[in-house]
């Protein structure tokens, strides 16, 4: 290529950059982390300017760089290496109260097995109430038995759960 084609096309490739630049970077804020914005775009330009040559001027110029930018930003994201941090340096997840989850989910799994131990009477009215959140009329009526029997079996399953969960 002589000079003056050469200088030809580099105007060409700056126009080019001035007209779509902000459209590339646009585009690839949706696919690259932002601060690789910039080296991406750099690396579209460098490929607009090294395939100028592959260009179909019957298509569109914004499409075909466009298109360009999505091969590079893929080919950036192929590149790189997701952030990892090792596990000691994380430690337990904490919980809502600012208690570790890990002591939770232990918990919830201790309850479960002295509920399971409970006669299925006792159990059943206890899981109403708390998980079903009814109130002891409510697991009367759906139980078909009268509001004392409840109130019996809530108080003889509780004792007996804090009993359980004690001994644990």
């Amino acid at each position: 290529m002589n000079y003056l084609a050469r200088e030809v096309s580099m105007e060409a490739l700056a126009e080019c950059y001035r007209t779509h630049a902000s459209l590339v970077r646009s585009y690839l804020r949706r696919l690259v982390p932002a601060q690789d914005i910039d080296d991406v775009t750099q690396v579209v330009f460098t490929e607009v300017w090294r395939s100028r040559h592959r260009y179909d001027p019957a298509r569109s110029l914004e499409t075909w760089v466009l298109c360009i930018a999505h091969k590079r930003a893929v080919d950036h994201l192929r590149g790189r290496r997701p952030p990892t941090v090792p596990l000691e340096v994380v430690g337990d997840p904490e919980g809502p109260d600012g208690r570790a989850v890990g002591d939770d989910l232990a918990d919830r799994d201790l309850v479960r097995r002295a509920l399971a131990e409970l006669p299925d009477p006792q159990r059943q009215a206890i899981e109403l109430a708390y998980y079903g959140e009814l109130s002891q009329r409510e697991i009367a009526e759906r139980l078909r038995v009268p509001l004392g029997t409840v109130k019996a079996r809530t108080a003889r399953g509780l004792h007996r759960l804090s009993t359980l969960l004690a001994a644990a």
